[in-house]
């Protein structure tokens, strides 16, 4: 057994035994700047690394060096930014990974579209990858393979993504298939067609998830006659009769250099990829037919609701929110604090009447919900800031006054009896494991704020946050606002809107 510090820091212990190949363990403590994915080779030897990120005083040799959670924040690589000429941003951090994650984050999403072409995002997401004007679909598939690349998109209300996790060396080459993807999608008449069933299909099976109905439901009624209303998949009669100029249309308007963001993460240096997205996206126009620029319309928030009631369900799934901050608004931070401390629940969880959670305690000791989420959806300028839950249909109306008097404690008295949670929950540190999900971050924070906010900027705002301000920040969202409600399944006993809207405010004397 032997052990030695890395020349970056880093506590590295050996142990050697007769094996035929290698296995490396990654070891973490809670607070972890991201670190290196080392992939599994052979060897003559079994060598079993546990490399510890500089955290808490934590080494496996007597004298070892330590760094403190601060300064390893500080240490995190630094997101570089670049604009080419024609408005696409490129923003990268070098890690040192071996692997590397890069993709193309564009301002489209069911929030741009309209009632005639809602879903046009959704399908030109399955359209992608069937092939481009200068690759049919097996050479695609072929060449992600032969990287032993992963190709993957989203899409979502107010972002689509196109990107690839591979080896840092292959990186000029998903940048090339990227570019591909995105600008040179075949949309043949025979694909749309086939595509049209798959989409039908996923549409279906979309419908059996109760819980995505319920909260397209509830964006449904608390967005109604916006467009952050329209779902994500759209309607099923959009996806029959959707054309091939829908989409065609729907790439012109909205696939534009300024909207784009080439982010990559991992193995990867930031003047390389500049050079490599001057080549392969220098082309991207930057103008509007007609000067027609897609600006979002301002989405006002109802309080309103809307109940699916079937007796024939086992559970009913139940939705309540208030407008929340947006995403680059100052209260964002204050909110999510709140919805940590109102936490989360599930019957597979341990702990029982321990659980740091009020509201989870309770669900225990009462047998309230079967599970309950905390959750707040933030958009560009508004946001959606409620608890969904899913219990038996004789606890709705219990699990719901519970529910709300957990925001109404937040709104009042909460300074006293929270405080200790509170310092607790502002402690939590903020850590990404993995290309995938950093440079996913960077792609949104780049759309949204136009720049990466550091974890260090993170911290420092969390750290800000006091219990008052908790208090008077969800008094501002939460106390005495009008919800919006969305029930799907044995709902009998959820409570007249009238209820729950008096349920909003306390009459204390």
């Amino acid at each position: 057994m032997q052990g030695h510090l890395t020349n970056e820091g880093e506590s590295v212990v050996t142990i050697n035994l007769c094996v035929t190949f290698t296995m490396i363990v990654l070891f973490r403590p809670t607070r972890c700047r991201p670190s290196s994915c080392i992939p599994f080779t052979r060897s003559s030897t079994l060598r079993l690394v546990l490399i510890c990120s500089p955290g808490p005083q934590l080494s496996f040799l007597a004298n070892s060096a330590s760094v403190s959670y601060a300064q390893s924040l500080l240490g995190a690589p630094e997101t570089r930014l670049t604009a080419l000429d024609n408005g696409l941003r490129v923003a990268s951090e070098e890690t040192g990974h071996a692997t590397c994650t890069v993709g193309l984050w564009i301002s489209a999403g069911s929030r741009y579209e309209s009632e005639k072409n809602n879903g046009a995002g959704f399908f030109l997401e399955h359209m992608a990858f069937k092939g481009t004007k200068n690759r049919p679909q097996t050479e695609l598939e072929q060449q992600v393979e032969s990287m032993g690349a992963h190709l993957s998109a989203y899409t979502s209300r107010e972002h689509t993504a196109y990107y690839m996790k591979t080896l840092a060396q292959d990186l000029p080459k998903a940048v090339e298939l990227l570019s591909e993807v995105v600008q040179n999608c075949s949309l043949s008449e025979a694909e749309i067609e086939q595509q049209r069933g798959v989409v039908l299909r996923e549409l279906e099976e979309v419908e059996n998830n109760l819980q995505d109905v319920c909260l397209d439901m509830l964006h449904a009624t608390a967005f109604q006659g916006t467009p952050l209303g329209n779902s994500v998949l759209g309607p099923s009669d959009n996806a029959r009769t959707l054309t091939r100029q829908d989409l065609v249309d729907y790439v012109n308007s909205h696939y534009k250099a300024p909207r784009i963001v080439l982010a990559a993460a991992g193995g990867v240096n930031h003047d390389e990829l500049v050079t490599l997205a001057k080549s392969h996206f220098s082309g991207v126009s930057f103008e509007y037919e007609g000067d027609a620029i897609p600006v979002l319309s301002p989405c006002r928030f109802t309080g309103s609701e809307v109940r699916m009631r079937d007796d024939g369900l086992p559970l009913a799934h139940i939705a309540i929110a208030v407008e929340g901050a947006g995403a680059a608004s100052p209260d964002i931070v204050p909110l999510m604090v709140a919805n940590s401390i109102i936490g989360s629940y599930d019957l597979t969880y341990g702990g029982g009447k321990h659980l740091s959670s009020r509201l989870a305690r309770l669900a225990v000791e009462e047998k309230l919900c079967h599970s309950f989420q905390a959750f707040h959806s933030s958009y560009s300028d508004t946001g959606l800031m409620g608890i969904y839950f899913v219990t038996d249909k004789e606890r709705i109306e219990d699990m719901m006054h519970w529910s709300q008097n957990a925001w109404s404690c937040l709104s009042s008295f909460y300074i006293k009896t929270h405080k200790k949670l509170l310092e607790s929950q502002i402690d939590t540190p903020v850590c990404q494991l993995g290309t995938t999900p950093i440079c996913d971050d960077i792609g949104r924070h780049i759309l949204n704020y136009g720049r990466r906010i550091p974890l260090a900027e993170w911290d420092a705002r969390i750290d800000a946050v006091t219990p008052r301000m908790v208090r008077d920040i969800c008094t501002k969202y939460i106390y005495d606002k009008c919800p919006a409600v969305a029930a799907v399944g044995p709902i009998e006993q959820l409570p007249d809107y009238n209820r729950m809207r008096s349920a909003m405010y306390w009459l204390r004397f």
